[in-house]
Order: C-alpha cells, then sequence, then structure tokens
C-alpha cells in the first residue's frame, strides 16, 4: 500500500471515529479504504453501464 495524506474536516474526523468506536472498522484508514473502494466501484460501474 502507498501512504496518502488527505485532509478532512474535524466532523468527518469525528464520524470516523464513531464508526471504529462502534467497531465497524478497526481503524480510520480501514474506513476510508472502504470508502473510496466503494466509490470507485460505485463510479466505475455506473460508466460501464453508460
Amino acid at each position: 500500500m502507498k501512504l496518502v495524506t488527505v485532509l478532512l474536516p474535524e466532523a468527518a474526523l469525528e464520524g470516523l471515529d464513531e464508526l471504529v468506536r462502534a467497531a465497524m472498522y478497526p481503524s480510520r484508514s480501514a474506513a476510508i479504504r472502504a470508502a473510496v473502494r466503494d466509490m470507485l466501484n460505485k463510479e466505475l460501474w455506473r460508466r460501464r453501464g453508460e
């Protein structure tokens, strides 16, 4: 994996931390990776359907 630095609003970090505390993800990084993966799947799928 490659390291990527991302600036996020405080509210987004608080939301990520809440997901981690709820044990939905093991870390902020894991939650962000899942969000990026889902976004790429959605956007690529939509383009293929056009």
